[in-house]
């Protein structure tokens, strides 16, 4: 599976405006294109913030990884946001959320889903990796370094 078959460029928010974990996802889902879900967009954002309730999908190292299964989904779906402020997204270590990759997955999607959290945190696991996602000066360069890295593994 390759992060970049799911990930668009016009997906990508180089600087997010955002301040709360709500407000996040929120603008997450906005850049997702409208043809893409078959559900008005508070359903959308319900799902992200139900399944927040079930954990914090804030991993920890300045990572957070929102999710939701969507019924009426045809296919595995993500955007991808970056706060070099960082915010507060109740993260396991406790430290602000810096890099946002949300995905959004088909009701009976359970291995694809799976498999694109665990590609995403294999990725993520690498230092330099997200210190490129940091340094990017534009959604472009972000994507590059999304699209090398994806090539890699």
């Amino acid at each position: 599976m390759k992060i970049t078959d799911l990930l668009k460029i016009e997906t990508i928010i180089e600087e997010l405006s955002a301040g709360t974990k709500r407000d996040v996802l929120i603008e997450l889902a906005k850049v997702i294109p409208a043809a893409d879900l078959s559900h008005d967009f508070d359903y959308v954002i319900n799902v992200l913030l139900e399944r927040e309730k079930l954990g914090t999908t804030g991993i920890g190292d300045g990572i957070a990884i929102p999710h939701g299964k969507v019924s009426g989904l045809n296919d595995l779906i993500m955007s991808f946001g970056r706060s070099r402020s960082g915010i507060d997204f109740n993260a396991m270590d406790g430290k602000p959320v810096h890099l946002f990759f949300l995905l959004l997955a088909p009701e009976n999607s359970a291995g694809q889903h799976l498999k694109a959290l665990a590609k995403i945190s294999r990725m993520l696991k690498d230092v330099s990796f997200r210190q490129r996602l940091l340094q990017a000066a534009s959604s472009e360069e972000i994507y590059r370094s999304i699209l090398e890295k994806d090539q890699e593994s």
